[in-house]
């Protein structure tokens, strides 16, 4: 059977009272990092991913969702403790989106990222990425093709270090152009998504192994009703852990992969195959 990892692309602009329920979950240290933040909205959207991330968690595993606990790995990487041990989680922000990526017994890594308007991004690349990146992110015929290459490659890079535990600056450059199977150095291999998307927005998903993995995203709803939707179908397996993800009908869609000009608009948990 395939490995799944759940994933949610949520608006990060709350109303006052899902917002508020995203800060009454957090723990003392989460409230402490949101309040050092200078500017409102990065504080808005601190709490916000990781207030939804804590009531996405907590109702696959029927936990309140303010007594999960995460430890910090080497560079930051979190792993879950207590009622949520054995499912990994990741995160990322960017503009007016949070992505939340939740899966069982491999580690994840999600990346979201929105390309800078008006900047070509060519001579970045050519500072940091391989040779080969380079040139496919300068070959492109115009402006917006460059930014959709370089986003993509991005996000890829992103996601991998996040699900490996690594830095990002040591592995700008490894090659993720082509290849879906990747390897991050002593971390080993790990196997990349690029999830399809409707705007100018890539996002990419990563687990760490070879083995092909399902990626089941939610995309279009409201957190309240994300969370809704969540309890209302988790399982456990017979095991006693959560399965992910819940029944739905929806399970079969399937989205294509991102490319350079556009993807298809991704169905509310829509499907998408990765691996032989």
């Amino acid at each position: 059977m395939r490995d799944t990892v759940r994933l949610w692309i949520l608006p990060a602009v709350l109303d006052p009272d899902e917002l508020d329920r995203c800060r009454a979950v957090l723990d003392p240290a989460e409230r402490a990092r949101a309040t050092a933040l200078g500017h409102p909205s990065s504080r808005h959207r601190f709490t916000v991913a990781h207030g939804a991330l804590r009531l996405l968690v907590g109702a696959l595993v029927d936990a309140p969702p303010e007594d999960l606990a995460w430890t910090e790995g080497r560079y930051g990487k979190p792993t879950t403790t207590g009622p949520a041990a054995g499912l990994h989680t990741s995160l990322s922000y960017s503009g007016d989106l949070v992505a939340i990526a939740v899966s069982v017994g491999r580690t994840v890594g999600v990346d979201l990222q929105h390309p800078t308007p008006g900047r070509d991004p060519a001579d970045l690349a050519a500072r940091f990425f391989h040779p080969s990146e380079v040139r496919h992110v300068a070959a492109g015929g115009d402006l917006s093709t460059r930014q959709a290459r370089f986003t993509r490659l991005w996000t890829r890079k992103e996601a991998v270090v996040k699900a490996a535990g690594v830095r990002l600056r040591p592995y700008l450059a490894l090659p993720v152009h082509r290849g879906d199977v990747v390897a991050v150095g002593p971390a080993g291999p790990h196997r990349l998504t690029d999830v399809a998307t409707s705007g100018a927005f890539r996002v990419a998903v990563a687990l760490v192994g070879t083995a092909p993995y399902t990626v089941r995203c939610g995309t279009g709803r409201r957190l309240t009703d994300a969370v809704a939707v969540v309890a209302s179908t988790s399982s456990r397996d017979h095991e006693g852990r959560p399965a992910v993800p819940g029944r739905s009908a929806h399970r079969h869609r399937t989205a294509r992969r991102a490319g350079d000009g556009g993807a298809a608009t991704g169905d509310e948990d829509s499907s998408i195959d990765r691996g032989p």
